[in-house]
């Protein structure tokens, strides 16, 4: 929730929308949004469709005649061998003939032509060609041309017309100068089920047959204040769909100052700086509201203590959570035992980073975390903007610190800037939560005590509060990634994407990126990902997106560049969940995604099953009762020496 503010231009049916985006994302803001209209243009067009059916049980057997009998039997002896009345098999084979699929001959014999024989072994036949009439939609403002089997109707929409404020360059292919081939990728994109090769399912002709019309559209632009990042986005949408190439178009016009808030919504520059000035303390406010609440226990616990110094009640427990004060020289044993402790991930959040601490001695201990497989991500920045750093990361200190991966060669740590907060604060494997006045990246502590305080907490709602906060300015830094990586197709930028998303648990939605986006020569950076998860116990062996990650298996070949790379990936994830949960990995491998292990040699001859490919990859955990025991006696052996 937000600080009030003055009223903001927003239409009013589109407030209930506003409302959802500002709740959905903390952190932004929506300014304005004002609804427009816009006409696209709709023509009819007549396609025609071969599609072929499968032989019924006579057809294949009068073909198969043909091939396999010699010399090959006429209609009426076929017909006396299968006991039939000539006329239905001389209807059939003429049923045949004009399917181009048999010849006629002379003595009235079953011969088939070349073609014939090629539908015989495709097992299908064509039909007569369909004719259809479908609607062609060229959409100016998303630049583009699609086909839709029933006509948009024609309605008169009572809004501002968009093209009064701003002109709209058309860039959607011409209709008219389309080839049949950019008919058919064009309605094979459009999912109306006309044009599927694969399914021998042809559009063999296209042709409009009637005048284009204009219909009009309504759609809704809103410009959204993005705390975070501190900027303005403009957002295009129809309903409740972004329409991304619109949006962009606009945030693009606005950075080369050739787009006018003012202008267009009708808000005034005092409005947008207020409202970036509420947001600014409402975020403030929400860190300090956390910490005083945390101050409040920690003063309700020295209360107790002196109170009632030997309390009949128990103390707290694991599950309940504590709050440690710490002062000064403890802070710095405190937070680096505390890293010691990552088995999953840390997110840390320090004003400034500087070399005096993160010396060869922190840079090992990150290094040491990093074999493990945990992910370090660290935010800094107390300026609006980064150049406005007056302490700035040096670019060798950021070197080394990007430098540190994991035994797979992923990005351990990685730094990014933040900026606009001077909070401190540390999360560890979202079970404990460091916070205070200390600058943990860039003062040390342990050398000239200044009288700086750390709360150490472990009470799980503090720390949950603590993670959500930090991490939701983290996922954000990794949609910039990402939408960078998709612009550039950059490798480089995508796998840190992935990378923070897998730290912050969010591996469905780097599938899902990965999938929509059709990037999946990247899925072995996500397999290795969830190797850590699955052995850090971060992820649960039975997790969902394991079967669509497993569904993903089709699109591979033995062919592509990183079969190898996928290979290794599923076998030790495979191998983990097993460790984990042997039951689920069996129920994962289906006989389908068996036949696509063996197909892309994910699991090779001699095993020779599921269970068998299971059992190769599964890691014997060795019972804790019997490791304790071999440690007490090598003690015990140590101490008669």
């Amino acid at each position: 929730m937000f600080l009030a503010s003055s009223p903001k231009p927003i239409d009013a049916n589109l407030k209930e929308m506003a409302d959802k985006i500002e709740q959905q994302s903390p952190g932004l803001s929506v300014l304005t949004a004002r609804q427009f209209r816009y006409s696209v243009s709709q023509v009819t067009v007549e396609v025609t469709i071969s599609e072929p059916r499968k032989f019924n049980v006579l057809e294949e057997f009068i073909l198969r005649a043909g091939i396999e009998l010699e010399p090959p039997p006429s209609v009426d002896e076929l017909a006396t061998v299968l006991g039939l009345d000539p006329v239905f098999v001389q209807n059939t084979t003429r049923t045949l003939r004009s399917l181009q699929t048999l010849a006629w001959t002379t003595n009235g014999s079953i011969a088939l032509t070349p073609q014939g024989r090629q539908f015989y072994e495709q097992g299908s036949v064509p039909q007569p060609p369909q004719t259809k009439e479908i609607y062609a939609i060229t959409d100016p403002l998303n630049s583009n041309l699609f086909f839709i089997a029933s006509p948009l109707e024609a309605t008169n929409i009572d809004l501002p017309e968009l093209e009064n404020f701003m002109a709209i360059e058309n860039r959607s292919p011409d209709i008219d100068s389309l080839l049949i081939e950019e008919f058919q990728q064009i309605i094979q994109a459009s999912s109306l089920g006309l044009h599927d090769p694969k399914e021998g399912k042809i559009l063999t002709e296209a042709s409009i047959i009637d005048e284009p019309t204009n219909i009009w559209q309504a759609i809704s632009i809103f410009a959204i204040y993005d705390l975070l990042e501190d900027k303005i986005n403009l957002q295009v949408r129809r309903g409740k769909q972004v329409l991304e190439y619109p949006s962009n178009y606009l945030d693009i016009l606005q950075e080369a100052g050739m787009f006018s808030l003012q202008d267009f919504f009708s808000i005034s520059e005092e409005t947008i700086a207020n409202e970036r000035h509420l947001l600014m303390e409402a975020r403030n406010a929400e860190v300090e509201a956390r910490i005083e609440k945390i101050d409040r226990i920690a003063i309700e616990n020295v209360l107790e203590i002196r109170t009632n110094p030997k309390p009949n009640k128990p103390a707290l427990t694991v599950e309940a959570g504590s709050v440690i004060l710490l002062r000064d020289s403890q802070i710095r044993t405190a937070f680096l035992d505390t890293l010691k402790l990552a088995r999953q991930e840390i997110l840390i959040f320090s004003p400034w980073v500087s070399e005096e601490v993160i010396d060869d001695q922190f840079i090992k201990l990150l290094e040491n975390i990093a074999k493990q497989g945990v992910a370090v991500l660290i935010g800094y920045g107390i300026a609006r903007k980064p150049e406005e750093e007056e302490r700035q990361i040096t670019p060798t200190l950021q070197q080394k610190l990007l430098g540190i991966k994991t035994p797979d060669g992923l990005p351990a740590v990685q730094i990014f800037w933040l900026g606009n907060s001077h909070a401190k604060e540390v999360v560890v494997d979202r079970k404990i939560h460091l916070c205070g006045s200390h600058n943990f990246l860039s003062y040390r502590g342990d050398r000239l005590p200044r009288g700086e305080t750390v709360y150490k907490v472990t009470i799980p709602e503090q720390v949950q509060e603590a993670y959500e906060f930090l991490a939701s300015r983290f996922n954000k830094q990794a949609q910039k990634l990402w939408k960078n990586a998709l612009k550039m197709r950059d490798d480089r930028s995508a796998e840190a994407a992935i990378c923070v998303w897998g730290a912050l648990s969010m591996e469905q939605e780097a599938l899902k990126q990965l999938e929509q986006n059709k990037w999946l020569e990247l899925l072995p950076i996500w397999l290795k990902l969830v190797f850590y998860g699955l052995k850090s116990k971060k992820i649960s062996p039975d997790a969902e997106y394991f079967y669509t990650a497993l569904s993903l298996l089709k699109e591979f070949s033995v062919e592509d560049a990183n079969i190898e790379l996928l290979r290794e990936g599923w076998q030790k994830v495979i191998g983990a969940i097993a460790t984990s949960n042997r039951e689920a990995a069996l129920n994962l491998i289906t006989a389908e995604i068996w036949s696509q292990f063996t197909r892309l040699g994910i699991a090779h001859s001699p095993i020779d099953s599921p269970d068998k490919f299971i059992s190769k990859y599964t890691v014997i955990q060795k019972p804790l009762e019997k490791s304790i025991k071999n440690k007490s006696k090598t003690d015990t052996s140590k101490k008669k020496k």
